[in-house]
């Protein structure tokens, strides 16, 4: 295992900023209504690089675009990172569904949100369908927990292995090449929540529809769902939330073309909830168009007042380390992953998509 340490900077969101406000409900987004939400999840931090690492890995773990890893850090696609060097990462997410029980996937996000009794427990990023292969939405229920699970490979991968000139698999057992890793949650006949042996797909439209987590993200959360737990897999590439009277607006791609057109939707939406008025639409058009997938600011802002964001630095900061779940005060706070897991292939100085190889399954 490689050690990684985080050096938290800026101000702690908090994974359970819950019973700020009340969730307004709101007509259709995005084919989805994610609410006005009253939480974010996640975290500003300050990353310390560790050997092996790249910007492509770093963004697939932290669940951050690599377009807004790269501007955080004045860095570009052919810029080199190396071991030691200090990286500003925004991993903060509009947690959708504010309520709601179980498990929540928001395809266009690319993450995870696990709730219990109505409280946000866990986020994590996931890697989702392609575009050509995308995973299904609507209601599910996790009806099989395996542990070091046999791959049946799908009548459809084995045609596709065939037609690329692979060697056709029809069953992998568990172990080191199995694509699905140590732990799988079942939730359909042929579709599944699992662990990966490619990290670096994690924030990424690279599957069969399947969902993926990191090794480490899929046994923290394994342990904690049982069978008959609900699993809502939707589809809402902007999100609005509330937090202490600012408006926050998150907005992503539109992966599967599957989304109405996103500025008159929002404008629809915020005044059925009342808060158009309170929105810096120049801002927002702004967020849309950029769509780097992090909650900001658009409130709208009186005269001689300053727009409240988060700083990068950590004098004032409590810290959340993801291995723990605990909170400190300042300190170093580490916690353990493999950053190319089971990947065999050598990564280390990589910045870019480009630069890293990966296994496709």
């Amino acid at each position: 295992m490689t050690q990684i340490t985080r050096i938290v900077g800026a101000v702690w969101i908090g994974l359970l900023v819950a019973g700020i406000g009340s969730a307004i409900a709101a007509p259709a987004l995005n084919g989805d209504s994610p609410g006005l939400s009253t939480q974010i999840s996640g975290d500003i931090l300050l990353y310390k690089v560790q050997r092996g690492d790249s910007l492509s890995l770093i963004s697939s773990r932290f669940g951050v675009s690599l377009s807004r890893l790269m501007s955080e850090n004045e860095l570009n696609l052919d810029s080199r990172i190396y071991p030691g060097q200090v990286l500003h990462v925004d991993s903060r997410h509009i947690a959708p569904q504010a309520g709601a029980d179980g498990i929540v996937i928001n395809v266009p996000q690319r993450m995870l949100f696990f709730f219990r009794g109505g409280r946000l427990l866990r986020n994590y990023a996931v890697g989702l369908g392609r575009r050509t292969w995308p995973t299904p939405l609507g209601a599910f229920t996790v009806v099989e927990k395996e542990t070091d699970p046999t791959w049946d490979v799908p009548a459809s991968i084995q045609e596709e292995m065939r037609q690329e000139g692979k060697r056709v698999l029809t069953r992998v057992p568990p172990g080191p090449d199995n694509p699905l890793g140590k732990y799988f949650l079942r939730i359909g006949p042929a579709l599944g929540i699992h662990g990966t042996i490619v990290p670096g797909s994690i924030y990424r439209f690279q599957t069969h529809g399947c969902i993926r987590l990191h090794p480490n993200d899929v046994a923290d959360l394994f342990p904690q769902v049982t069978v008959g737990t609900p699993v809502h897999i939707m589809y809402a590439p902007v999100l609005l939330a509330r937090i202490n009277g600012a408006i926050y607006l998150e907005a992503h791609e539109d992966i599967y073309d599957r989304a109405p057109e996103a500025e008159s939707t929002l404008q629809e939406w915020s005044a059925s909830a009342g808060i158009s008025d309170a929105i810096d639409w120049d801002l927002a058009s702004d967020v849309l168009s950029r769509r780097e997938g992090v909650p900001i600011n658009v409130s709208r802002l009186k005269p001689g007042v300053s727009r409240a964001e988060p700083e990068k630095d950590n004098s004032h900061a409590r810290y959340q380390s993801r291995a723990t779940g605990e909170t400190t005060q300042p300190s170093q706070v580490s916690f353990a992953f493999d950053p190319c897991g089971s990947c065999d292939f050598d990564c280390a100085g990589g910045s870019g998509e480009g630069n890293q190889q990966q296994r496709r399954w």
